[in-house]
C-alpha cells in the first residue's frame, strides 16, 4: 500500500516536470518570434520572465518530492518520538501536526525569497525591501501557527468523538474555507495592505452606479497600497454580505483610464451576477469532499506498513501530504468551469460598460499583458493543467478584437492578473 502511495505521488511529480519542461521548451522556441500584443523587447523579456520562474517551479517540485519521501520514510514517525510523552494528548496532536506544517514552511522560504528578490528584482517588478519581506513572512508564519493550531485541535476533536469523523471533518473545514473568504480582505489590511477609501468623488460615484445596475451591495470602495511590493496590476473583491469590499491596486489606478477601470470591475460584477463566487466555492467544496472521504477510508494496513498507529496526527499529515496531488487532479476540471466564468464574466462586463464596453475591456487586457509583462503564448497541456483564466488572445477575439496572426502550432496564453 505504502508503494503504491509513493507511485502516486511520483506519476504526479513526474507529470507536473514533464509539463514544465513542455512549457519552457515551447516559450524558447516561440520567443523570438513575430511577438503577440507586446512589443519584441517586452515579448522577449516576458518570455524569459516565465520560463525563470517554470525552471524554479520544477526545482520546488523536486524539493517537495524529496521531502514528500523524506516524511512518508522516517520524518512522521521521528517527529511522533519527539512528541510521544506529552501528557496532553490534543497538544500532542497540535505539537506533532504544526512541527510538521513549521518544518514545511521554513523549506519552501528560500524559494519565496529567490522568486522575489532574484526573478522579480531582475525583470523590474519586486519594490518590496528585505524587511517589508521579513515582515510579511513573520506575519503569515504566526497566523498560520494560530490558526493552524485551531483548526487542528478541531478536526483532532471531530476524529476522537464521531466515528463518521471524515464527513464531520469535511464541513468543518469547509466552513473555515468559507469564513476565510469572508474575513479575507480585513485580515489583509489589519496585517498587509494599508486600504484607504478612494479618494477620487468622480470614479467612486461611477462604481456606485455601476454597483447598482448588478444589485452588489458593498461597504465600499478601497485603495490598496501594493505597489510598496510589486508593480502589478489588479483589482478584486472580498468577503460575503455586509463585509464585502471593492479594492483597487494602486498601481491599477495609475496605468488604466477611468473607463477601463469600469470595465475590469464590470468584469468583476459579471461573477457576482453569476453567483461564480458561489460555484467556486462548490468546487472547492468537492474537492474537500473527495479528499476527505478517501483517506477517511484507508485501510489499516497502510499505517501498519508506514510503522505508525491510525491516530489523528497521522491522519492530519496523511491529508496535507497528499493535498497537492488531488488539487493538480481536479485543476483541469476547475480550470474548464473557471474558464466558462471568465468568458461569460467578460461578456457582462463589456455590456455593463455601454456601446463600447467591450473595447474598453480590450483594452485594459491588453494594459494588463503589458505591464505585467506576462507572456500571451503558452503549451496546450500547460493551459489545461493550470489556467483558471482563459488565455487573454481567445479573451479579446470573443471581444472582437483582431490578435493578428497567430501560428496553427501557437496556442494563446493567459493574462497574470486576476481579472
Amino acid at each position: 500500500m505504502v508503494m503504491t502511495i509513493v507511485g502516486i505521488y511520483t506519476l504526479y511529480v513526474l507529470i507536473t516536470i514533464y509539463v514544465s519542461v513542455m512549457q519552457i521548451g515551447y516559450i524558447n522556441l516561440i520567443k523570438r518570434k513575430t511577438p503577440v500584443l507586446l512589443s519584441a523587447a517586452d515579448f522577449l523579456k516576458a518570455g524569459n520572465y516565465a520560463v525563470a520562474k517554470e525552471k524554479l517551479s520544477i526545482v520546488n517540485t523536486f524539493v517537495d518530492y524529496l521531502v514528500f519521501i523524506m516524511w512518508i520514510g522516517f520524518g512522521i514517525k521521528y517527529l511522533v518520538s519527539q512528541y510521544y510523552t506529552m501528557a496532553n494528548e490534543a497538544w500532542m496532536n497540535i505539537a506533532i501536526v504544526m512541527s510538521f506544517v513549521i518544518i514545511n514552511y521554513i523549506i519552501s522560504l528560500p524559494f519565496s525569497y529567490y522568486e522575489k528578490f532574484v526573478i522579480d528584482a531582475k525583470f523590474g517588478f519586486n519594490n518590496s525591501s528585505l524587511g517589508q519581506w521579513i515582515k510579511d513572512t513573520f506575519i503569515s508564519f504566526v497566523m498560520t501557527v494560530v490558526l493552524g493550531s485551531l483548526v487542528v485541535w478541531g478536526i483532532y476533536e471531530i476524529i476522537t468523538n464521531f466515528q463518521l469523523w471524515w464527513l464531520w471533518s469535511f464541513l468543518f473545514i469547509f466552513a473555515v474555507v468559507i469564513l476565510i473568504n469572508m474575513l479575507y480582505p480585513a485580515f489583509r489590511a489589519m496585517f498587509f495592505d494599508k486600504l484607504t477609501p478612494l479618494q477620487d468623488e468622480a470614479l467612486d460615484s461611477e462604481i456606485q452606479k455601476l454597483m447598482d445596475k448588478t444589485g452588489f451591495v458593498s461597504s465600499g470602495v478601497f485603495v490598496s497600497d501594493a505597489s510598496k511590493r510589486d508593480n502589478r496590476l489588479n483589482a478584486y473583491f472580498g468577503g460575503f454580505g455586509k463585509a464585502k469590499r471593492v479594492v483597487l491596486f494602486d498601481t491599477l489606478l495609475k496605468k488604466l483610464t477611468t473607463k477601463e477601470l469600469l470595465a475590469v470591475l464590470g468584469h468583476e460584477l459579471g461573477h457576482f451576477a453569476h453567483g461564480d463566487i458561489y460555484k467556486n466555492i462548490a468546487l472547492v467544496g468537492a474537492m474537500l469532499f473527495a479528499m476527505f472521504a478517501i483517506f477517511g477510508n484507508l485501510p489499516d494496513s497502510l499505517y501498519l506498513e508506514l510503522g505508525l498507529a491510525k491516530e489523528p496526527y497521522v491522519i492530519m499529515i496523511l491529508l496535507m501530504l497528499f493535498m497537492p496531488v488531488l488539487g493538480f487532479i481536479m485543476m483541469p476540471v476547475m480550470g474548464v468551469v473557471s474558464r466558462h466564468n471568465e468568458y461569460e464574466a467578460d461578456k457582462m462586463g463589456s455590456e455593463l460598460g455601454g456601446s463600447a464596453g467591450s473595447i474598453e475591456l480590450a483594452n485594459a487586457l491588453k494594459k494588463l499583458v503589458t505591464e505585467n509583462k506576462s507572456f500571451p503564448l503558452s503549451h496546450p497541456l500547460y493551459i489545461f493543467f493550470h489556467y483558471t483564466h482563459p488565455p487573454v488572445i481567445e479573451r479579446l477575439k470573443e471581444l472582437g478584437v483582431d490578435v493578428g496572426y497567430i501560428e496553427k502550432s501557437g496556442t494563446e496564453g493567459k493574462c497574470e492578473a486576476d481579472i
